[in-house]
């Protein structure tokens, strides 16, 4: 599977619970667990990685945490090669409240990994959830695990095991 790495921001800890989720299930360990207001330094830092593992909260018009505005510009202006690098996507939302915009940072997320060459992994069937719109939603599949802590909390640790028995069966 090689080198994994964790890089997620966090306002509410749901996005954080996903990261320990995952951390554990592969065995991370705490120094691959990059939280972008405290561990990140540059975008050099994804190229130490064979896979990454990508999260988000989503905020205001379907945008990733505020943590991620300066890398994705970064990525955006440099596109550095992340020519085969596996990359999975995770995130939490509100279905209900934000529903025109449910999870979409995973989406903008995914736009721009993707463009520079990673390859995503770990896409969830739709169906269980009920949102209007989302950028995450991507042929007809959501590009990553999306939570929604505020209105199906109770769904959370069955979608939780689902996609890490997806990425594992990618990687």
């Amino acid at each position: 599977m090689g080198k994994m790495g964790i890089f997620y921001a966090s306002a509410g800890g749901n996005t954080t619970a996903i990261a320990e989720a995952i951390a554990e299930k592969f065995e991370i360990d705490e120094e691959d667990m990059i939280f972008m207001e405290e561990d990140f330094d540059d975008i050099d830092q994804f190229e130490e990685y064979d896979v990454l593992f990508i999260g988000s909260s989503t905020w205001g018009q379907g945008d990733p945490h505020f943590e991620w505005v300066d890398p994705l510009l970064e990525l955006d202006e440099e596109t550095p090669d992340l020519d085969g690098k596996k990359v999975a996507f995770f995130g939490a939302g509100d279905s209900d409240k934000h529903g025109e915009h449910f999870c979409s940072a995973l989406g903008k997320l995914y736009n721009t990994f993707t463009k520079c060459g990673a390859v995503p992994v770990g896409f969830m069937p739709k169906e269980e959830y009920s949102y209007e719109f989302s950028l995450a939603e991507i042929d007809g599949k959501l590009c990553g695990l999306c939570v929604d802590n505020h209105n199906e909390e109770d769904k959370t640790p069955k979608r939780i095991e689902q996609w890490l028995d997806i990425v594992e069966k990618a990687l």
